[in-house]
């Protein structure tokens, strides 16, 4: 909470002097009686009692009014100055298999929504090991059979987090699959522009130059191997690698070159191999990233960290932009009990002369 205009305050001082003027200066007119021994003996009516109401009445109504006038406000969304930050793209998998079960803080919940709750906690921290991006450019793009840009490049995480709960798992036959390739791709494609998006949020197109990104990067995320899409993920990594962007992958599940995974092993338990971790290792290190396999919520959570220690960003300085105004309850408060001042005056506790 502040005052736009703390200086208003200052007229606080006038209210030591109109208690002086009617308590001790003001003289009310007399009536002489012989003898007060009568009038010592009656008790004080209702109307005596409270014959300092208007008083107070006027003086709780002035100090509100002026309170009002220093317009009492509070900042409700920061804004970060950004010069340096990183431009992340989360690229996830919504394909059928991500319905699978998966551990999360004691909980059962399928892996898309452990990503989800992950992913939320490396944006906005997590009170713990992670401390929030608050200072990047946040996006995301989920595939199946096809690709699909949930979220642009944001500053507003609060948007972010919106967008992100209302992503589920593919509910078609017909649009199932992995299409890793389209998904790095049209992230890449969204990153490759990252400037000219941050500029156009910050309604400043002539100066765009003044933004930096420090570093541009994807975290993928899939429980699978590429099955579909227009573009193999090794030419995706191609054109990712030639506009300077670096990929982290993360498999969630199992690993599908593993020969345990394939044989007897998988047979005893049910389980089919999922996860095409050399794919995914030649991604990480064909760009300058890493790869990790992740299968539950807390290794999931470590790999988080790990990257955010890597990928670290400098926050020049914060300011608050947007202010809620609450001098308007202020104003109207008093000017009630301005008129109920003049009301008790002029009628029920009216004096005479």
């Amino acid at each position: 909470m502040k005052f736009a205009f703390p200086w208003a305050l200052l007229a606080l001082l006038i209210i030591p002097l109109i208690l002086y003027n009617e308590l001790v200066r003001k003289k009310n007119g007399r009536v002489c009686f012989s003898s007060l021994h009568l009038a010592v003996q009656t008790t004080p009516s209702l109307r005596q009692r409270l014959a300092r109401l208007p008083l107070l009445l006027r003086l709780a109504g002035l100090i509100l009014l002026i309170l009002a006038l220093a317009r009492p406000q509070e900042g409700i969304e920061k804004v970060y100055d950004v010069s340096h930050g990183i431009a992340i793209e989360v690229v996830v998998d919504r394909s059928g298999s991500m319905g699978e079960e998966m551990e999360f803080d004691g909980q059962t919940l399928n892996r898309l929504e452990v990503v989800k709750k992950v992913f939320a906690e490396f944006v906005n921290g997590d009170g713990k090991n992670l401390d929030g991006r608050f200072n990047d450019l946040i996006g995301m793009v989920t595939f199946a059979r096809f690709g699909d840009t949930v979220c642009p490049l944001t500053l507003a995480h609060g948007a972010v987090q919106e967008l992100v709960e209302h992503v589920r798992l593919v509910d078609r036959r017909s649009e199932d699959g992995t299409a890793i390739g389209d998904g790095i791709g049209l992230a890449a494609a969204r990153l490759k522009t990252a400037e000219e998006t941050l500029a156009t949020q910050a309604d400043d197109k002539k100066n765009a130059d003044q933004y930096e990104i420090k570093s541009k990067i994807i975290i993928l995320l899939t429980d699978g191997a590429n099955n579909c899409g227009s573009m193999s993920p090794a030419e995706a990594a191609e054109l990712a690698k030639k506009w300077g962007i670096k990929i982290y992958t993360i498999g969630i599940g199992l690993d599908m070159n593993n020969a345990a995974n394939q044989g007897f092993f998988a047979r005893l338990t049910g389980r089919r191999p999922q996860v095409d971790t050399r794919t995914l290792q030649s991604l990480a290190e064909n760009t300058g990233g890493i790869f990790r396999m992740a299968d539950d919520g807390d290794s999931l959570r470590a790999i988080y960290e790990e990257i955010d220690r890597l990928e670290t960003s400098e926050i020049e300085s914060v300011r608050y932009v947007d202010y809620k105004e609450y001098f308007p309850p202020f104003a109207l408060i008093a000017l009630g009990l301005l008129v109920l001042e003049s009301m008790l005056k002029c009628i029920w506790l009216r004096k005479v002369p």
